[in-house]
């Protein structure tokens, strides 16, 4: 008489069922460092998008810029935009980081601008992303607090 077993010890299936369950974890660590990185990357367009808003904004006013002496959300700036823009962008995350702006104000009592600094935060990095109205952009440890452009970008 031939007696075989089939099938998978307690032990084996523990041991798959372990396995399975530290790829999952590993997984899900990478994965939501790749969701930061994505929202990160979303925010630098986005701060380029309105780069190119202000760019066309100045175009059609002389050279200048909508005048904001305090770090003000940017999608303030949407009202101010001759071309009429629908929507200005939003930052992708839970809706308490923002897309700032500050630019300087000419003397004289007018409202013009001729500087500007846009910014935001960027998770992955845990820095500030900037964009500035002389063309240069890139990161920074702490955020803007003037319209000069911070050294280092």
């Amino acid at each position: 008489m031939h007696n075989s077993k089939f099938g998978f010890t307690l032990i084996e299936l523990l041991v798959v069922i372990s396995i399975i369950g530290i790829l999952a974890g590993l997984t899900l660590v990478s994965f939501t460092g790749a969701q930061k990185q994505a929202r990160d990357t979303e925010r630098q367009s986005d701060l380029k998008q309105y780069q190119n808003l202000l760019e066309a904004y100045a175009s059609t006013n002389r050279g200048l810029y909508p005048v904001r002496t305090t770090a003000t959300e940017a999608s303030t700036l949407c009202n101010d935009n001759p071309l009429g823009a629908p929507d200005c962008p939003q930052d992708p995350s839970d809706g308490t980081r923002n897309y700032l702006y500050i630019s300087d104000q000419t003397a004289g009592g007018t409202t013009t601008a001729t500087k500007f600094v846009l910014w935001a935060y960027q998770e992955a990095t845990s820095k500030y992303f900037v964009v500035c109205s002389e063309g240069d952009s890139g990161t920074t440890a702490t955020a803007p607090t003037t319209y000069t452009c911070p050294s280092g970008l």
